[in-house]
């Protein structure tokens, strides 16, 4: 009898693992830097690349920086909140392009709207993964002391900011009182 039960217990086990993952969002991976600070970086400025843009220029204001490339379809249609988001001065918005061709990433700005404060380029991604970055677009939202408070996996949507992110960003500025 035991010889049929265990392997059976066994089965059941893993269709109830599996049948629990099926229930999660891929889109809400956890990521172990909420709470911690940035990591530091200092990269060139993609409009100026004589000069860089670090971790202590984001430092100061509340921040929603934002992982996006020219390549990345998702990203294209994330852009017109992102710019919403800009245009409503809610947040100051900077921009990390990722894995990009400069004059790629200077033509969509040009074509698409340019929202971002700053943006710095990260060529090699290695900035990229030090943040924990899975794909574009990624956003992540840094307090005024450069501290990650927040991290969206694909595109940030009306309902993400609605009910994540701008209740965030309230309870920052009501720290700051």
């Amino acid at each position: 009898m035991w010889r049929f039960t265990l392997p059976l217990m066994g089965f059941g086990l893993l269709v109830l693992i599996l049948a629990i993952g099926l229930t999660q969002d891929p889109s809400e991976v956890p990521s172990p830097l909420i709470g911690k600070p940035a990591p530091e970086f200092e990269l060139p400025r993609l409009h100026d690349p004589s000069q860089n843009l670090s971790l202590a220029d984001l430092k100061g204001e509340i921040t929603l920086l934002n992982v996006w490339a020219s390549w990345c379809e998702s990203c294209r249609v994330e852009h017109p909140f992102i710019s919403e988001i800009a245009a409503s001065g809610a947040v100051a918005v900077y921009g990390l392009n990722y894995k990009d061709e400069r004059g790629e990433a200077l033509k969509w700005l040009k074509a698409l709207g340019d929202p971002y404060q700053a943006i710095a380029v990260d060529q090699d991604g290695r900035v990229a993964i030090d943040f924990g970055v899975y794909g574009a677009p990624e956003s992540y939202l840094l307090d005024q002391n450069g501290v990650i408070v927040y991290k969206k996996i694909g595109p940030i949507t009306a309902r993400d900011w609605k009910e994540d992110v701008s209740p965030l960003i309230q309870q920052l500025r009501d720290k700051q009182l």
